[in-house]
């Protein structure tokens, strides 16, 4: 489907700025980057941005997204703490150089 050029980009709190050092915020679209948003979240965000990426996805759709990335995006202590808040039990394994493989030829 062709995106229509005057639909608005729904952007990410000022305040995630500081998970996003690395490249240029502005570009960052929320539907388009969930998944980075959320890896990036949960790896160096603060109570409050995992608090906005809760209410924002919802805990069904958020439980659903961390399950789907391979358990080498995430640092091990957060992501031991989120699948405790959220209830989740099974993850995904993958070798890092396998899901980039993946990643690159798709």
């Amino acid at each position: 489907m062709k995106k229509n050029i005057y639909q608005k980009i729904e952007k990410a709190p000022k305040n995630f700025k500081e998970l996003f050092w690395w490249c240029k915020f502005s570009g960052i679209d929320i539907e388009k980057h969930k998944k980075l948003i959320i890896v990036q979240t949960i790896n160096y965000g603060n109570w409050r941005h995992w608090l906005w990426i809760i209410k924002r996805f919802g805990k069904k759709e958020l439980k659903t997204i961390i399950e789907e990335i391979p358990i080498s995006e995430f640092r091990f202590r957060a992501l031991k703490l989120i699948c405790l808040l959220l209830g989740i039990a099974k993850l995904k394994y993958a070798h890092r150089n396998d899901y980039i493989k993946a990643n690159k030829n798709s």
